[in-house]
């Protein structure tokens, strides 16, 4: 299954491409944007490198992967990049059926609860459409918003936990945090609203 383009009522979320590159250069381009991922903006190169990676690790579980955000109807107001990977890395599970929530949005459009719209639909697909049993979301334990984003649709706090960095963020001390949504949860939280 390929991954479906998805709308909200604000949104429209269009599955990553090669054409998308130079919003991605946009979007990184901001130091505040990676405050608490990379603490600087990252050089056109390496984000041609991450986008490589996008696209490949995007292909690895269908239904799985990135998506542009936009405000709706087309493609021309610019939000960010949303993410619904196949969960990856030293301090995630190596399970196919475990998805990874991200969201990185371009500084104009923070606070107007654009990424927990874009979130909810992306939770949706994984346990509606994928199938997934749990989607995991990670960041620095002083990313206030980002975790106001991940308890505002929903997902729990599960652990903080404290990766060795060759070049801590400021903050770092503080740990990083995983947050989660287990099928058994969306059940019971659509059951319970609907």
């Amino acid at each position: 299954m390929p991954q479906p383009i998805l709308r909200t009522e604000r949104l429209v979320l269009v599955p990553l491409a090669d054409r998308h590159l130079e919003q991605e250069v946009e979007l990184d381009a901001d130091p505040e944007v990676l405050r608490y991922i990379f603490g600087r903006a990252r050089s056109r190169e390496e984000v041609v490198a991450a986008h490589a990676e996008r696209m490949a690790l995007g292909r690895k579980v269908d239904g799985l992967g990135y998506w542009m955000a936009y405000r709706s109807p087309g493609e021309d107001d610019f939000v960010g990049l949303m993410m619904l990977p196949p969960a990856h890395g030293p301090d995630q599970p190596d399970d196919p059926a475990v998805a990874e929530l991200g969201y990185r949005l371009l500084r104009r459009h923070w606070r107007q609860g654009l990424a927990s719209e874009a979130s909810r639909a992306l939770l949706r697909h994984a346990f509606e459409t994928v199938g997934q049993t749990r989607v995991i979301a990670q960041t620095m334990a002083v990313n206030t918003g980002s975790r106001g984003v991940m308890a505002a649709v929903g997902l729990r706090y599960v652990r903080t936990y404290f990766p060795v960095w060759d070049d801590p963020l400021p903050g770092a001390d503080l740990g990083e945090v995983e947050y989660e949504m287990t099928r058994p949860m969306w059940a019971r939280r659509n059951t319970d609203s609907g």
